[in-house]
C-alpha cells in the first residue's frame, strides 16, 4: 500500500491555486510538495499546515491506495 496525494492536486486545480501559493499560505517549503509529488512521506506537521491552509482534512488531500505490485 502507498499514499497518493492526487486528491491534493485536484483540490489545488479546483481552487485555481498554484503549488507556490500553497507553500506560502501553508508555510511549508517547496521540497514538501516535491516529496508529495513523488509519493514520498512527509511529516504530520506539514500535512496539518496544508490542511489548515486549505481548510480541509487529511482525507481531502491524501488516500491509501493498493500497490499494483502486491498482486
Amino acid at each position: 500500500m502507498t499514499i497518493s496525494y492526487n486528491r491534493l492536486w485536484k483540490l489545488l486545480i479546483d481552487k485555481k491555486m498554484k503549488k507556490k501559493e500553497l507553500c506560502q499560505l501553508a508555510g511549508v517549503g517547496h521540497m514538501v510538495l516535491t516529496r508529495m509529488a513523488h509519493g514520498e512521506s512527509i511529516t504530520t506537521d506539514s500535512l496539518l499546515k496544508i490542511c489548515v491552509a486549505l481548510n480541509c482534512s487529511f482525507d481531502d488531500i491524501m488516500e491509501i491506495v493498493e500497490d499494483d505490485s502486491a498482486e
